[in-house]
């Protein structure tokens, strides 16, 4: 490698190095060589322990700096800041440049600065980007290269923050929409649990020791509470090693699809799981259609997204037949995956030329959806979940206390 090589197109390499006192230091610097980079830390007084240039996929035993992508969060702000400043006229080169020196971690400050190394050597930043996959995905590159090309790459990036972070708050609302009721069942099943297996039995044992008839409800909790004390090991072995085949057949593709399958089909979370899938569907392709990406290669973007399978399957069908000459709206209907409401705003853009448009309203069509059915689900599990735990509650209380009530006739 030239020796004469400007520093701007220098590799970035993270280090890990001892300094005077014995204390571990940490950083990113630039150079030709990894060699380069450890004879600028002993200069620097630091003895250099570990050395390897930022890229991702990096898998060194031991090592510290195993490469993992960004949030989905940590790329909405890197792609905001991006946008604001080539907005402001900065170069490229410039703007990464800025951006490294203002990283709120030696992660994202050398992925700056490869990018921009990339960029120095004359890649173009969609070519910069596709070396870091799992920071930057293959929607990401598509619209960044369509925005280049189009020569608004300000506003594409404005879009693409836009898109990941309308993809994290669906993420996030569907998580926080479903952790009160998961929350409150594994609470009250070790509630539940728990008095079974240790408080009713030191109380129903003074009923016991009367050798007396015991009314049926009791009788009911003492075998459930002995069943669970003699047989809740087995019970707990049975669903752990269950939720662990579960998750290993899933990994193979064809269970997968086929559990997918069964989801579409389930009364209410068929209709969550299409409105979710349609919804990223849907904004994807409103984002590369809107950045010029042709419909073609937006379509297999858009399959990639979507999680669901069938829904996936459908998306790569229909673009088949689009390229044979049929209409996008009509290719998506035929599968059946997609719900007609949606498939009738794309008909809609389709017809008046503003297809970026109506997918976008579409996508926000299906959010609605999904808030409103959040929502339902929210309001009705909590309360149905405190009802049960109540009901149980009740049948233990109620299973003590009808001894008690005939405790002087049990004495005679």
């Amino acid at each position: 490698m030239p020796r004469n090589r400007s520093i701007d197109t220098m590799p970035a390499f993270a280090y890990q190095a001892l300094d005077s006192s014995g204390k571990t230091q940490r950083g990113v610097l630039q150079g030709d060589t990894a060699r380069a980079v450890r004879g600028t830390l002993r200069e620097r007084g630091l003895n250099p322990l570990l050395v390897e240039e930022v890229r991702e996929g990096a898998r060194r035993t031991g090592g510290p700096f195993v490469r993992r992508g960004l949030g989905t969060v940590q790329l909405a702000l890197l792609t905001r800041q991006l946008s604001t400043l080539i907005g402001a006229g900065l170069p490229i080169d410039e703007a990464l440049g800025a951006l490294s020196e203002q990283a709120e971690n030696e992660r994202q400050r050398g992925l700056t600065m490869s990018l921009r190394a990339r960029v120095m050597e004359g890649a173009s930043l969609a070519q910069a980007l596709a070396g870091f996959p799992e920071s930057f995905p293959e929607i990401y590159r598509a619209t960044v290269a369509a925005g280049e090309q189009s020569g608004r790459l300000d506003s594409v990036l404005d879009k693409l923050a836009d898109y990941a972070e309308a993809h994290d708050a669906l993420k996030q609302k569907v998580l926080a929409a479903l952790a009160y009721p998961l929350l409150l069942t594994m609470v009250a099943i070790a509630v539940v649990a728990g008095l079974l297996a240790w408080v009713v039995p030191q109380i129903i044992g003074v009923f016991q020791n009367l050798h007396q008839s015991l009314p049926l409800a009791t009788r009911m909790l003492i075998a459930l509470s002995d069943f669970l004390r003699g047989w809740g090991w087995l019970i707990l072995s049975v669903l752990i090693v269950a939720a662990i085949g579960s998750r290993a057949a899933l990994r193979n593709e064809a269970m997968r699809f086929r559990w997918h399958e069964l989801l579409l089909r389930l009364p209410l979370v068929g209709r969550l799981t299409r409105a979710a899938n349609t919804a990223r569907a849907t904004r994807t392709l409103a984002l590369l259609a809107g950045s010029a990406v042709p419909l073609l290669d937006a379509l297999g973007i858009a399959a990639q997204v979507v999680p669901n399978l069938p829904m996936r399957d459908a998306l790569r069908r229909a673009a088949f037949k689009v390229r044979e000459g049929t209409a996008f709206s009509r290719a998506l209907g035929e599968s059946g995956q997609f719900p007609p409401v949606a498939l009738r705003l794309i008909a809609s853009g389709e017809r008046s030329g503003e297809l970026p448009r109506m997918l976008e309203e579409a996508s926000q069509q299906q959010q609605r959806e999904l808030d409103r059915w959040l929502t339902a689900l929210t309001s009705v599990l909590g309360p149905a979940v405190i009802l049960a735990v109540g009901a149980m509650v009740l049948f233990i209380v109620l299973a003590i206390l009808l001894p008690i009530f005939n405790l002087n006739q049990m004495v005679k």
